[in-house]
């Protein structure tokens, strides 16, 4: 077995949504890199978005951390892998420091920091508290066994960083790295179908400088970066699994615009099998890439750009083909969508799609069946065996008339519903999955494409 090694992290999470947490760390990692460090970034829980962001400040792919999808062995093993021969490494934790499944903090930033062994920043708006702002960050340290080792103040106007620094650290005796003021003019904004991806923000690019400047200013980066190497050793990443076949197997992964949503460790699973994957874009090619063996269709916004997608005819007449004549694919969620009848566009408009399956999908007033699921399968299928599963969470306002009923999705709560369509060739509903928390699917996945391509 390999010797344990050194992987320098920290994890910043915050007392609540809504503190600033995507914003702190991006200014971190910008401003790490402008010093010469090369960070490697991740994200807590099943968010596409975040590391969206994270991505488009290094220049290379975040990852995601999910202590619901893994195992203890499997989190570690893929933050091992991702953090080797990078400096240090930031992971942005999930809602509140302690909101995990339920009312327990199972899967939550706290239990990732334990689960790493990764000291841990809170970040804290202090807007509207005098001491009450210690009350809240004892609360935090007293609660339950924690990583937390320091604090950093977002929204914090220059004159009063003084007074809540000497406040907090005389009340918590853990110390305060800075802060960050009010800066409106690098807001990541967000609207009502979810977080704005990284390539709608305008100006990203210096709005990031900014931030990253403000951070080398007014937060202790060096104070970060010493908690960070305080982390204990770990033990390095498992060798990667070997190809299933001799030759490659060509999969088309459609991304662009409109379908963005992709685990990068999954996509590196694949690829460790044996996937050559092919991207492609259901937007703006005409046809799809040649000698394909089976498909992705992620998730993304395609409601944001229904009459492109319905307009580009050859593509969804190309699709629906190779889908019906037996091409194995999975589609999830807006993958999903694109694959029924109709799709109703942010301008309340029907629009046709590929119509391999039944279904025309809507938009809702709110969330729809928010939040992590098991899977069981109702019969043998592309990705697993009937009564057999795997976790996945979902995150919609748009749903559909015809949601399947080839798997059952249970709630952590006990609540549960049937859902999605399938085959031997086919997964397509709107729960997410991963396939590292499952990767016995994404080698029947691959074995059927395989099979497929021999015709």
């Amino acid at each position: 077995m390999d010797t344990a090694r050194s992987f320098p992290r920290v994890v910043i999470g915050a007392a609540g949504s809504g503190a600033g947490k995507t914003t702190v760390v991006c200014a971190i990692l910008r401003a790490l890199q402008n010093r010469g460090l090369r960070p490697a970034s991740f994200k807590c829980g099943p968010d596409y978005i975040d590391p969206m962001f994270h991505t488009e400040v290094l220049g290379v792919p975040s990852r995601n951390l999910d202590l619901f999808f893994f195992s203890r062995e499997t989190a570690r093993a893929l933050f091992a892998k991702n953090a080797a021969g990078r400096d240090i490494s930031v992971i942005e934790g999930v809602m509140g420091f302690y909101d995990g499944i339920g009312s327990t903090d199972r899967a939550s930033t706290s239990d990732l920091a334990n689960q790493l062994d990764a000291p841990a920043v809170l970040v804290m708006d202090c807007a509207g508290m005098g001491l009450s702002a210690a009350a809240v960050a004892r609360g935090f340290l007293s609660f339950r066994k924690n990583q937390i080792r320091g604090l950093i103040l977002n929204r914090l106007k220059p004159m009063g960083y003084s007074y809540y620094k000497e406040l907090l650290e005389r009340e918590t005796g853990i110390p305060v790295l800075g802060y960050l003021p009010p800066m409106p003019e690098c807001s990541l904004e967000s609207r009502h179908l979810g977080l704005v991806t990284a390539g709608e923000v305008h100006d990203l690019r210096e709005k990031l400088d900014r931030l990253a400047c403000q951070a080398e200013k007014s937060i202790d980066l060096d104070a970060l970066i010493r908690f960070a190497r305080t982390a204990p050793e770990m033990e390095p990443a498992p060798p990667a699994p070997q190809y299933l076949f001799a030759e490659p197997v060509r999969i088309g992964i459609a991304r662009d615009a409109a379908f963005q949503f992709y685990y990068e460790d999954a996509l590196d699973l694949l690829r460790s099998l044996g996937a050559d994957l092919v991207p492609f874009s259901p937007l703006a090619d005409p046809s799809l890439p040649e000698n394909l063996q089976g498909l992705l269709l992620g998730g993304g916004y395609p409601e944001l750009h229904t009459q492109e997608l319905s307009g580009n005819k050859r593509m969804l007449e190309e699709i629906s083909r190779e889908i019906r004549a037996g091409m194995p694919c999975v589609a999830e969620c807006g993958g999903f969508q694109y694959l029924q009848e109709s799709l109703e566009g942010v301008d309340g408009k029907e629009y046709p799609m590929a119509g391999v399956l039944p279904g025309r999908a809507r938009r809702t007033p709110r969330l729809v069946r928010f939040g992590y699921v098991n899977l069981r399968a109702r019969q043998d299928n592309l990705l697993c065996g009937r009564g057999e599963g795997f976790p996945a969470h979902e995150f919609h306002y748009w749903d559909s008339t015809e949601n399947g009923n080839t798997f059952t999705a249970g709630k952590p709560s006990g609540k549960s519903w049937d859902c999605c369509f399938s085959s031997g060739t086919l997964y397509a509903g709107y729960p997410h999955f991963h396939f590292c928390a499952c990767p016995q699917a994404a080698r029947r996945f691959l074995r059927k494409a395989h099979e497929y391509g021999r015709g």
